[in-house]
């Protein structure tokens, strides 16, 4: 007999079931540097920030602000105005510059059915866990619901959840550009895409290791940040594709991202990109 997966109103528990519990934080006196080095090296798509005594939570930063730093969005005016475009120097400031203050978050009474509808109704991807203290005491994300479907049949297909509409970059955008586009638009990743044919994906962790690497003061030829964001996206793209097509089952899906460690995989039916289902797209499913 098939395995069925549980519909949203029958996760019941406390959060602390399926959260991470052993959570970094950092304080808000940590430059901008540390933070996307740490991030890049526990492969975290956010870090609580938080005040360095009593680990109560003032903030979180995402790998799209750190992208919205280097170029995207507002949060590049720190770079631009307060540092004349001197990356080298703007890298150095306090990360409470740029991290986001108002946090979503829940206790640790908190549900798992109070987690999963908070992040679908606010379209968030992580929620620190706070105690009676207010301080961080775990984080649950999109993949820890995913590691809960993966491998269960749940007769739920990828064409029913996957966006269809595609954003696509040419391998010749300057990452510049790039970062524009994932800001405005909103997105984590971006397929790179020549003649109908899929060369990879770009994530903004992917430009944050561009950042944290130190490759981007290699291109630095002046103290203008600029110069280092006219190389083409494709220079950024490192590993091999991870796809698959459309009538594959939710729960394959989600085994396939968390085995690949990949939070979309681009779905290709008869050699053409039709959709991309993500970590997110996962989440929306356990709703139905």
């Amino acid at each position: 007999m098939k395995q069925q997966k549980k519909n949203i109103s029958e996760f019941q528990g406390e959060i602390h079931a399926i959260a991470s519990k052993n959570v970094i934080t950092l304080p808000p006196t940590t430059n901008i540097m540390t933070t996307a080095k740490t991030m890049l090296k526990y492969g975290y798509r956010r870090v609580p920030i938080s005040d360095a005594g009593t680990n109560r939570l003032v903030g979180i930063v995402t790998s799209l602000d750190i992208v919205d730093f280097l170029g995207g969005g507002l949060r590049h005016n720190l770079v631009m105005n307060r540092y004349n475009g001197n990356l080298s120097a703007a890298i150095n400031e306090d990360v409470r510059e740029i991290m986001r203050k108002d946090v979503i978050s829940l206790t640790i009474n908190s549900s798992i059915n109070e987690a999963l509808l908070t992040m679908i109704e606010k379209n968030i991807g992580g929620l620190p866990i706070l105690d009676d203290h207010s301080a961080v005491v775990g984080m649950v994300s999109e993949r820890d619901f995913v590691k809960t479907v993966a491998n269960i049949t749940t007769s739920r297909y990828i064409k029913e959840y996957m966006s269809n509409t595609v954003i696509t970059a040419p391998p010749s955008m300057s990452v510049e550009e790039a970062t524009r586009t994932m800001i405005k638009k909103g997105f984590r990743r971006l397929p790179i895409v020549k003649n109908n044919i899929l060369l990879g994906i770009i994530t903004a962790s992917d430009i944050m290791r561009y950042l944290g690497s130190g490759k981007i003061f290699q291109k630095l030829t002046s103290g203008d940040v600029t110069d280092a964001f006219q190389v083409p996206i494709k220079s950024l793209i490192m590993n091999e594709i991870v796809w698959t097509i459309s009538n594959i089952d939710i729960g394959k899906a989600a085994a396939m991202m968390l085995n690949n460690k990949v939070g979309a995989l681009p779905i290709i039916d008869d050699g053409e990109l039709c959709g991309i289902l993500t970590e997110r797209d996962i989440i929306r499913s356990l709703a139905d």
